[in-house]
C-alpha cells in the first residue's frame, strides 16, 4: 500500500485513506463513499462522503500528462488553483469553494463539496435560468478582477503576484486554440486543430480564414493577451466552470489563472451565455421566456460588471493621476472593449475549434446547425470588430439579432 510521500495518481480507496490519513477529515472506522466526479482531461477529481452523517468534501489532484494525448504538463497550475482560491474567497466571500488544504507532494487541492449547486451550462440547456445571474456574475467578476490591478495594489504586491502566477503551459493552451487556429486554415505549429462543420468550409474559409482585417484585430486581442498583465483573471472562466443553484453562484476551476486583461474573463462570461441564448433561437424559438430572460441577463451583466467596476474604482484608486474622469473613463472603455473582443473569440473558437460547447454539438439537424453556427460566427467577428464602439448591452443583443439573417 503506498504512502503519501512521493507522488503517485490516486484511485477512489486511494483518496478514501488520504482523507483520513493526511487531510484528517474522517475518523479511521468511519464509513465513507467516495467516486470520481470529474470527467477532464488534465485532473482527476474526487468526491468523498460519510455515510454517517453526509459531511463531505472534493479532491482536486494534477495528472503530470494530459490525457488525450499523453503531453507533458507542470503541476503547479494546481498550487496556482489553490492560491486564487483562497485570494477570491476573501475578495468575493461566497463566491467560490472553500480550500481546505493544498498538498505539493501529491499535487492535491482538497476543497468544499458544493453539490448544492449545478453546472451553469447544463441548467441553462434545461432552461433553468437564475434571475438573480447577472447580479451575481457582475459581482464576482468586478470584486475579483478590479481590485487586483496596479491601479489598486501596491506596486510590489502585485509584480510578486505576477510572478507567481506565471502559468506558461495553460496560456500556450489558450494562444493557440483561442486566439491562432480558429483563423488560419493552415497548420499552425504544424497542428491545425480546427474542426468545421460539413457544408460550412466555404463560409469558415471566406469569413474567418481569408478576412485580413478580422486578422489584424484578433491579433491586436492575441498581443494584449499576452503582454497586458492587468488583472488576475480565472482565465476560463465559461458556463461550465460556474454552478449556481437559486441562491447564488459558485466558481470553479480557476488552474488558467495568470495576470492578463481583465476583459477576457468578462468576455468569456458574456460569450458563453451566447450560446445558450442561441441554441434557443434556433432549436426551441417558442421557449420565448428563456429567450427574453437571457437576452436580459447577458445586457445587464454586461452593463452591470461596467457599472460595478466604475464603482470599485472610485473606492479603491487613490493615486491623484488615476483620479482624473477622464483618465478613469479611458481605463474602463478599454476593459468594456477588450471584453467585447474576447466575447468574440471564445464564440468563434468554441464553433470551429476543437474545443467546442454542447449548445453547438448537441444540435444534431443539420438544417439548424449550419445556420446556428453561421450566425455565432458572425456576431463573433462583430463584436471583434465593433467593439471599441459598444457602450451598452443592448448594443451587444442587437448584434446578434443583426446576425441572425
Amino acid at each position: 500500500m503506498k504512502d503519501f510521500k512521493e507522488f503517485f495518481l490516486m484511485n477512489t480507496d486511494d483518496v478514501k485513506r488520504y482523507a483520513v490519513e493526511v487531510l484528517h477529515m474522517f475518523k479511521p472506522d468511519e464509513l465513507t463513499e467516495c467516486v470520481e466526479i470529474g470527467d477532464g482531461n488534465i485532473n482527476y477529481v474526487f468526491k468523498i462522503k460519510s455515510l454517517a452523517d453526509g459531511h463531505s468534501l472534493v479532491v482536486k489532484q494534477a495528472d503530470k500528462l494530459l490525457r488525450s494525448s499523453g503531453r507533458p504538463l507542470d503541476t503547479y497550475r494546481n498550487k496556482i488553483e489553490a492560491k486564487i482560491l483562497k485570494l477570491q474567497g476573501e475578495l468575493a466571500p461566497g463566491f467560490v469553494p472553500e480550500v481546505y488544504y493544498y498538498d505539493e507532494i501529491m499535487c492535491a487541492l482538497s476543497m468544499e463539496d458544493i453539490s448544492d449547486y449545478k453546472n451553469l451550462r447544463k441548467e441553462l440547456m434545461e432552461n433553468r435560468i437564475y434571475p438573480h445571474l447577472s447580479e451575481n456574475l457582475s459581482t464576482f467578476m468586478a470584486d475579483t478582477l478590479f481590485p487586483t490591478t496596479d491601479l489598486v495594489m501596491k506596486s510590489g504586491d502585485k509584480k510578486n503576484n505576477v510572478k507567481f502566477f506565471v502559468n506558461p503551459e495553460l496560456c500556450d493552451i489558450s494562444e493557440d486554440l483561442v486566439l491562432s487556429e480558429p483563423y488560419l486554415s493552415v497548420p499552425y505549429n504544424e497542428r491545425n486543430k480546427n474542426i468545421v462543420t460539413d457544408g460550412n468550409e466555404e463560409f469558415v474559409e471566406n469569413n474567418l480564414y481569408n478576412d485580413c482585417e478580422l486578422h489584424t484585430e484578433v491579433a491586436k486581442l492575441r498581443d494584449r493577451f499576452m503582454n497586458c498583465a492587468q488583472s488576475l483573471i480565472h482565465g476560463d472562466l465559461h458556463s461550465g466552470s460556474v454552478f449556481a443553484n437559486e441562491t447564488g453562484i459558485k466558481v470553479i476551476d480557476p488552474e488558467f489563472a495568470f495576470y492578463g486583461p481583465m476583459g477576457y474573463d468578462i468576455g468569456n462570461v458574456i460569450g458563453n451565455l451566447f450560446f445558450s441564448l442561441t441554441n434557443k433561437l434556433y432549436t426551441m424559438p417558442d421557449e420565448k421566456d428563456a429567450i427574453n430572460a437571457l437576452e436580459r441577463i447577458i445586457a445587464e451583466t454586461c452593463d452591470m460588471t461596467r457599472e460595478k467596476i466604475e464603482k470599485k474604482y472610485d473606492e479603491l484608486v487613490s493615486f491623484k493621476l488615476y483620479k482624473t474622469a477622464e483618465f478613469k473613463n479611458f481605463y474602463i472603455n478599454n476593459v468594456m472593449a477588450d471584453s467585447f473582443g474576447y466575447a468574440g473569440t471564445e464564440i468563434i473558437r468554441r464553433t470551429v475549434g476543437d474545443s467546442k460547447v454542447a449548445e453547438v454539438t448537441s444540435v444534431n439537424d443539420m438544417s439548424l446547425r449550419i445556420p446556428m453556427e453561421r450566425c455565432l460566427i458572425k456576431l463573433g467577428i462583430n463584436l471583434i470588430k465593433r467593439r471599441a464602439s459598444i457602450q451598452s448591452g443592448k448594443e451587444v443583443i442587437d448584434i446578434l439579432h443583426s446576425a441572425l439573417n
